[in-house]
């Protein structure tokens, strides 16, 4: 692996990786950060947690020119909010050592501050794509000055359906380097890189597939009574453990009886004002809330080091759901374990889940005391080889567990590995808003040195189909 001076990273900010405890670049930014520091255009297929946010970022660093008042020079196009803050706090140590301004841009808070950031004067600018329209057509800022963009979970922007948007941002920039990271590069985001992209130096780091294999995967039985005391005791030691669920009021619902339990629980979704989102988060982050109850939606673009174990509350939709939620632990090959609770009549849909995501594990029930689900990634369940569900119901006096059969593909096997993850959130602290020397918001991130240049987290059913 070629260290980050021989891909090309100046010193001053080889320090600043140093400092972070960066030592070497991961396959992705090995891969990129050459090509993207010449000005070619980089089309990079990575996933969550692979390390792109520096492979886009040192070399975006090193490019960017000072811009003037509401005419940034670079720009990074991202699907959420909470994406477009984590890239800015990964960004700002070496924004700062570069005197380089960043802000972070994005709906559900008021535009004020975000315009006053951008009046100030704005070299970076980190956006979803419906905010920025909305400055762009408010005459708030130009992108005619605009020499660098990057475009960052590109698939997710499809999948939320902003790629209209980001056609509208695209047409008004007439020349520029365009780095372009995304989990799939077909259909949509296919035809995005034909249309901005030029002879664009592709490269593949990790499939999803190939991340899931590296997880521990288990699937436990459980009832309506024993969901929650089973849940509770898988996360009970975890550092880390977001638990996913379908609803809004499932995850509030959760969220409170996980507390009954007496763990420190959050809820994450769609309805919460900013200010209780990135509070949640925060606590999420630092570990005073170790246990997060999520739905799909709000938990796009949330990348969090050091998460234990996913829990599959609610049974994922299909295996593209189950991937992108499990792919939240396992990050660049981090020791990673996907709990997923089953439920008796769910038995099909687990059977063509596991199916569809190339996995033949047995679904095993487990009432909450017991033992194994203190350490289930020490655990290995049996795997099925059946092909069809087998209607069974367990008494429960017997010793032996019942084992559903289930449909299956072809059998996969996890191995789980080491790691080194996304730049550490404690940048967080010197991202300073509009207001100097006040505590930062998410609004407004900017990045400017001092005059000395120092950059300034039961009831057990009678019976079980399981």
């Amino acid at each position: 692996m070629p260290s980050f001076e021989a891909l090309g990273i100046a010193k001053d900010l080889i320090e600043v990786l140093n400092k972070l405890g960066i030592t070497e670049p991961t396959p992705v930014q090995a891969m990129t950060i050459a090509d993207a520091l010449s000005g070619r255009d980089v089309c990079g297929k990575a996933q969550t947690g692979s390390g792109k946010t520096l492979a886009f970022g040192l070399p975006l660093i090193e490019r960017t020119t000072t811009a003037q008042r509401r005419k940034p020079t670079s720009l990074v196009l991202v699907p959420t909010r909470e994406l477009a803050n984590q890239v800015a706090e990964t960004l700002v140590p070496f924004a700062m050592t570069r005197g380089l301004w960043l802000c972070a841009v994005y709906g559900g808070v008021s535009m004020l501050r975000q315009i006053q950031a951008l009046q100030a004067g704005t070299d970076i600018v980190i956006a979803t794509p419906g905010r920025l329209n909305d400055l762009l057509e408010r005459g708030e800022l130009t992108l005619d000055h605009v020499t660098t963009v990057v475009l960052d979970e590109a698939d997710q922007m499809a999948d939320m359906g902003f790629l209209p948007q980001v056609d509208r941002i695209l047409s008004r920039i007439e020349e520029a380097q365009v780095m372009l990271f995304s989990a799939t590069l077909d259909g949509a985001i296919g035809s995005l890189v034909d249309r901005y992209q030029h002879n664009p130096a592709r490269h593949e780091v990790v499939s999803e597939q190939q991340q899931l294999d590296t997880l521990s995967h288990r699937f436990i039985g459980v009832t309506s009574e024993t969901r929650i005391p089973v849940t509770a005791r898988i996360v009970a030691g975890a550092h880390r453990a977001l638990v996913f669920v379908r609803t809004t009021h499932g995850a509030d619902r959760i969220a409170q009886q996980l507390e009954r339990e007496g763990l420190r629980t959050g809820a994450l979704h769609g309805r919460l004002s900013q200010s209780k989102r990135e509070r949640t988060l925060a606590g999420f982050v630092s570990g005073d809330t170790p246990v997060l109850v999520a739905t799909n939606v709000a938990a796009r673009g949330l990348h969090v080091d050091g998460l234990d174990v996913v829990v599959h509350f609610d049974l994922p939709e299909d295996a593209k759901t189950y991937t992108h939620r499990s792919g939240r632990t396992a990050r660049a090959g981090e020791d990673g374990l996907a709990v997923t609770l089953c439920l008796p009549h769910e038995s099909r849909d687990v059977a063509l889940l596991q199916r569809d995501a190339g996995l033949q594990l047995a679904v095993v029930p487990m009432q909450p005391d017991d033992a194994r689900l203190l350490d289930l990634a020490a655990w290995m369940p049996p795997a099925t080889t059946d092909f069809e569900p087998q209607q069974r119901r367990m008494n429960p006096s017997e010793d032996m567990p019942g084992v559903e059969r289930r449909r299956q593909g072809s059998s996969r096997g996890s191995a789980p590995r080491g790691q080194q993850g996304r730049a550490p959130q404690a940048a967080r602290g010197r991202v300073a808003d509009s207001n100097r020397g006040r505590s930062p918001e998410p609004t407004g991130n900017r990045a400017r040195p001092a005059a000395s240049g120092r950059p300034s987290r039961p009831a057990s059913s009678s019976s079980s189909r399981w």
